[in-house]
């Protein structure tokens, strides 16, 4: 490693130690001393000193070049040598280059966890004595976006996906100078080892049966197959397009959605008893106790509830999809829970920027996420074991009860 002798100003060096303002002082040093630096490894390359007469000389100096770098101790600007027959070389800036990288990844992280890029403009000045904009922090986090589309558009064919998982959420982006409402439609499946994974999500203009077709196919066109089971709530235009996309699979409406809607629509005074009735049947060990359960709970408040009997009676077959598998999947794959959670940590950070200026920046924290939260899944071991599933569809014919047909 090359050694350097680098003199420091006396003035600066006392401005330093009695100074109230030591970051400055603290900058100006590593100013000068980066300086210095530059200045030597320029003659080491031309082997010759300023205006030194040598036959070793390899070159001429032609002046010097500004260059602004921000540090923890603010901005320092560093007297780059150029030189006329080559282009002057440092390992300082290689190395800065390296720090930077680091920096900016640091402020990626800082805004995809829920800090506002103001905020991060306010920590990056605690941090460097320099305020950086928040229009450039979101350039800098325009790096993302290779990585981000890479994942969200990789091909899902090698493997199968017996369990998918579907839900949207709402979110206000800027467009045309107003404020709209979009809906965020994401999708989780397991594979057929047992894996949960992310596999995709997209911006729809809504809920609608048209925005969650054009998903679908976006899904089937990267290679989602083998999908035996829609987990999701009772949305309209949702359950109309897993009908149309995923024919022959048996989809469970989301039970915790379907005891709220039944509860809704029931008499406080028979609220509790209800409550605990629809937990049996949605518990039942297996389809035919289940309809037993129906049949008695329907009997008992067919007078006290008639309007919440009849949502339990039409939404029976659907809620109780699940009781076609064997007992240790259902607990995971009777409700979106597992979703649901995923879209609390997009409300946590959505919460900090309440309004995202475009759709590509909304694409890009959300992306950013989930592809933080795929990557731990995939490294977090096996979400279900998936050897009883498989030899139970081997040796059962496929669910007829809940079969979709167009």
């Amino acid at each position: 490693m090359a050694q350097y002798h680098v003199t420091i100003d006396s003035e600066l060096l006392q401005h330093l130690f009695l100074s109230d303002a030591k970051d400055s002082s603290v900058s100006k040093l590593l100013e000068s001393i980066l300086n210095q630096i530059l200045e030597a490894q320029a003659t080491e390359q031309l082997r010759a000193a300023p205006y030194e007469r040598t036959q070793e000389r390899q070159g001429y100096r032609n002046g010097t070049y500004p260059h602004t770098l921000t540090t923890r101790v603010g901005s320092i600007t560093l007297r780059v040598p150029r030189l006329r027959n080559g282009k002057f070389s440092t390992e300082l800036f290689s190395r800065y280059q390296r720090s930077e990288q680091a920096f900016i990844l640091a402020l990626m992280e800082m805004v995809v966890n829920g800090v506002s890029t103001r905020k991060v403009a306010e920590i990056t000045e605690e941090l460097c004595g320099t305020r950086i904009s928040k229009s450039l922090v979101s350039d800098l986090c325009r790096r993302l976006d290779p990585l981000i589309n890479a994942w969200k558009n990789r091909s899902l064919k090698d493997n199968q996906y017996p369990f998918l998982i579907v839900d949207a959420l709402i979110i206000r982006i800027r467009e045309d100078h107003r404020v709209v409402h979009r809906s965020m439609l994401i999708a989780i499946g397991v594979n057929q080892d047992g894996i949960r994974e992310v596999l995709g999500f997209m911006i729809g203009d809504s809920e609608s049966e048209e925005s969650w077709n054009e998903f679908f196919c976006w899904l089937k066109d990267r290679g989602l197959n083998g999908v035996d089971l829609v987990v999701s709530d009772d949305h309209r235009g949702l359950v109309k397009a897993v009908r149309r996309n995923f024919q022959g699979a048996s989809w469970q409406r989301c039970q915790t959605h379907f005891m709220r809607n039944v509860l809704d629509a029931t008499p406080r005074a028979v609220h509790s008893e209800v409550k605990v009735h629809v937990q049996a049947i949605l518990r039942a060990p297996d389809m035919d106790t289940a309809r037993m359960l129906l049949t008695k709970t329907l009997e008992a408040f067919a007078k006290k509830a008639p309007r919440a009997m009849e949502i339990l009676e039409k939404g029976f077959d659907d809620a109780t999809a699940i009781l076609e598998l064997p007992e240790k999947y259902r607990k995971r794959l009777r409700t979106t829970n597992s979703l649901e959670r995923l879209n609390e940590e997009i409300r946590r950070r959505e919460r900090v920027i309440r309004i995202f200026p475009n759709r590509d920046s909304a694409n890009r924290l959300i992306g950013a996420l989930l592809l933080e939260i795929d990557n731990k899944w995939a490294g977090g071991g096996r979400y279900l074991d998936m050897a009883e599933y498989h030899e139970h569809r081997s040796c059962q014919p496929k669910p007829s009860s809940n079969i979709f047909y167009l």
